[in-house]
């Protein structure tokens, strides 16, 4: 016949069986923190991948490498690798990078640079656009042919998504643009290759477009009536534009220089 146990007896045998546990958790931590602390599986080496126009694929892993063992947690197991993602992120063109482990004690990360298509502000500014509208620091190997974007920071992608619209635009007469900028007021102008400005004024691309548009599908018309170096264009004129041709007088007895308005 079972009978009950007294009080005291349960009461020893709970905190035997609590003790038991405890004690097998304990081991279960030391045994955990030994084989994270193991030296095999202290990070051997970083292969790099992708995009290397712009680094030395051997110096960035001898630089890196000595910066995870001072900054990082290097072990395989636990090393932190959005914390080595924003370490490779910090290096000068790269954009992006991706980290991943290799077992058994390796990291593979394969990186994307920026493109340069512009300088952001000044020729020499230090600051260039990418391909994706985005600014970044960086020297260019050849920055001869980039051209000049400007604006408040927040719009450098839509510069950027503008430029391409009316270089396209301007392609047809054989023209391109060596600047465009955006001022605080919502403004646009620009500078052409044949040192030629551009006054655009407000509006969305769309708008700015289709003034472009009524200029290049013109401007022949005009300069074979008025043959003349294109000096100025200002397209904030409702229904036309105004033209500055070097050499042409348009009105009585104006000037070389005058303003050639259509409508």
């Amino acid at each position: 016949m079972k009978t009950d146990l007294p009080l005291d007896i349960k009461l020893m045998q709970m905190a035997t069986r609590a003790m038991a546990v405890v004690f097998a958790v304990l081991c279960l931590v030391m045994v955990g923190n030994w084989v994270v602390r193991h030296p095999g599986w202290t990070i051997q080496g970083i292969s790099v991948h992708g995009d290397v126009a712009h680094q030395n694929a051997v110096s960035l892993k001898a630089q890196l490498t000595n910066a995870l063992r001072s900054r990082v947690n290097t072990s395989f197991l636990t090393v932190d690798l959005q914390q080595v993602r924003q370490l490779f992120e910090s290096v000068p063109w790269v954009r992006t990078a991706i980290v991943q482990r290799e077992f058994p004690n390796r990291l593979r990360v394969t990186l994307e640079e920026h493109q340069a298509v512009a300088w952001w502000g000044q020729a020499g500014s230090g600051q260039l656009v990418n391909l994706h509208g985005e600014v970044f620091e960086a020297s260019p190997d050849d920055s001869d042919n980039l051209p000049e974007l400007a604006g408040p920071l927040p719009q450098a992608a839509l510069v950027w998504g503008l430029y391409q619209k009316l270089n396209n635009e301007l392609a047809r007469m054989e023209l391109s643009l060596e600047r465009l900028e955006l001022n605080e007021r919502g403004n646009w102008s620009a500078h052409l290759d044949n040192g030629a400005r551009m006054e655009l004024g407000r509006g969305t691309p769309d708008n700015l477009i289709e003034r472009t548009r009524r200029f290049t599908g013109t401007l022949n018309q005009l300069t074979q009536r008025y043959p003349g170096e294109l000096q100025a264009v200002d397209l904030r004129y409702p229904n036309g534009y105004a033209l500055r041709l070097r050499g042409v007088t348009t009105l009585d007895g104006g000037a070389p220089g005058s303003t050639q308005n259509t409508r």
